[in-house]
């Protein structure tokens, strides 16, 4: 056994490294290990094939918390991000809809579909701004457990409701949110099917979750644009120079600041239990590392039903974990390219920029609810949604001269195929979003060098996530808030004393955001467990 650390970190995705960070901070002794040979988890950027760097999980930094960034200094160690273009969406019938970020020309857009619609997104975005802090309040906070009679849970119950009081002016506008699906919520406003496919598109499964535009309680997800505040010093969103793992490595050069260690190509096999409490793990080589907190960064599935032995753990609490709702619908296709596609007519569209850098494809709310449809049969879809990134235009150093990589985002897929494996199909599914993406840029197969289909197989493969999904589950209002990852255990505590958790497998879920390891640190410190 080498030296003892204060914390140990099962897994150094960009949550692991965050609390790591702030734990570091603290003057704690911090020890990160990841399985893979590469750090960042899901926020990772990795050299395909000599010369392309390929973001191979997220692709776009949107919700990167500024409190973490000033905390951390990212900026200081060599975080960059490089403001994008507007996304655009294209149409078959040859209409666009460009998403700029100053609301008066985004509602100039929903007005070219719907002259209504032009003062229902006035409206529209006056009403999520309303409920954007008690949102943002929600996000930040540790959950609680209402039920617990332990006087120092009923005291942080206490405190919780009066930190969000506000909600209760709210009440009813916030329980529609959590409730209703996407697709009716949007419909109090806009008339024009666009407004609603626009608008709804990342509640419908461009977020990663297997949902439709109809699914009760994805209008929550319509607050996503107004979880970050882009005005402080940390800057806005944007692609970050080098690729998203330039987030993980930033936040490892913070940590590492301060003294915490990572070491990569070391899996962790077990958490070791004594007593009831989590002591330290025990690598798949044998080596142990004995530690006064363990922190899984892990999804909660491996965490508690393969490291943990079960007879530490409550059979109530195994049997939650067991049946947590994770299955993706959700791919990605990576492509390297000799030169940029052409978009017949792109430039005559006098957007300003001369090529669409962030492309959306997603014909119509139906197109999208069948193949929502056909994936839960067990179905691919023959044209399936898209959002294809092509970051090498404002980063070269993503590429050889000359050259570029493109990232795919797309669904909606079986999670399994229907009597096969994604082993047999994935070839199938890399034809399918080539001949989508060729209706709108006619010669991109001559411009493929090379390319790479991930499945949901694959992301569970790679990246350890439970059926793929990229947030670690469902963001259902089953598994939110008090119940993620299980009820009476949302606090980032577990039912093991030492043993916390910091991933997305806690609140507030998927995305690269930081709160969760965060708010795991600020737990840990709280609780003096180090």
């Amino acid at each position: 056994m080498g030296k003892p650390y204060d914390v140990v970190i099962i897994g150094a995705g960009h949550n692991g490294l965050v609390s790591g960070a702030y734990l570091a901070q603290a003057g704690k002794s911090v020890l990160a290990l990841e399985r893979r040979d590469v750090i960042g988890g899901a926020a990772v950027t990795e050299e395909l094939w000599p010369g392309y760097s390929i973001n191979t999980a997220s692709y776009v930094m949107s919700l990167l918390q500024p409190k973490i960034m000033l905390d951390l200094k990212l900026k200081s160690h060599g975080l960059e991000v490089i403001e994008p273009p507007p996304l655009v969406q294209l149409f078959p019938d040859g209409r666009h809809l460009t998403f700029w970020g100053a609301p008066e020309r985004m509602a100039a857009e929903f007005a070219k579909f719907c002259p209504e619609d032009r003062e229902a997104y006035v409206r529209y975005r006056a009403h999520l701004t309303v409920l954007a802090p008690t949102v943002r309040n929600l996000m930040w906070s540790v959950p609680i457990d209402p039920t617990s009679r332990k006087p120092s849970e009923m005291a942080a119950t206490l405190r919780f409701l009066w930190k969000n009081r506000g909600a209760i002016r709210n009440f009813y506008d916030l329980f529609d949110l959590f409730t209703m699906s996407a697709y009716d919520y949007l419909g109090r406003w806009f008339k024009s099917e666009t407004a609603k496919l626009a608008l709804g598109f990342y509640a419908a499964g461009g977020g990663g979750g297997n949902a439709s535009f109809r699914t009760p309680g994805t209008a929550f997800a319509l607050t996503r644009s107004l979880l970050r505040d882009h005005s402080t010093a940390a800057g806005g969103p944007g692609f970050v120079k080098g690729g998203m793992g330039s987030i993980s490595k930033a936040i490892a050069a913070a940590g590492g600041a301060h003294g915490m260690e990572v070491r990569t190509g070391a899996k962790v096999a077990s958490v070791i239990v004594k007593d009831g409490r989590a002591v330290g793990v025990e690598l798949e080589t044998g080596e142990t590392v004995s530690a006064k907190v363990v922190v899984a960064n892990a999804n909660a599935r491996t965490t508690f039903l393969q490291l943990v032995p079960k007879t530490a753990l409550p059979a109530g609490f195994v049997a939650h974990i067991a049946q947590y709702q994770a299955k993706s619908t959700v791919f990605k296709v990576h492509l390297a390219l000799d030169g940029l596609p052409t978009v017949p007519g792109f430039a005559e569209r006098s957007l300003g920029f001369d090529y669409p850098i962030q492309l959306r494809i997603a014909p119509s709310v139906d197109s999208i609810e069948e193949s929502y449809a056909l994936a839960q049969a067990g179905r691919i879809t023959e044209r399936p949604f898209l959002t294809a990134m092509t970051p090498s235009v404002l980063d070269p150093t993503l590429a050889p001269p000359g050259h570029h990589v493109m990232s795919i985002f797309g669904g909606h897929v079986p999670n399994v195929p229907r009597g096969s494996s994604w082993d047999d199909k994935r070839e199938d599914l890399y034809e399918s979003a080539i001949d989508t993406l060729a209706e709108y840029m006619p010669d991109v197969r001559q411009r493929i060098v090379h390319h790479q289909t991930l499945t949901p197989l694959d992301y569970e493969r790679v990246f350890d996530l439970p059926g793929g999904h990229l947030q670690h589950g469902e963001m259902s209002l089953n598994q939110m808030f008090f119940s993620r990852p299980a009820p009476h255990f949302a606090a980032h505590r577990s039912p093991v004393a030492g043993l916390y958790i910091c991933g997305a497998s806690a609140h507030p879920g998927g995305g690269v955001t930081g709160i969760p390891g965060h708010n795991a640190a600020s737990v840990i410190l709280k609780d003096r467990a180090v």
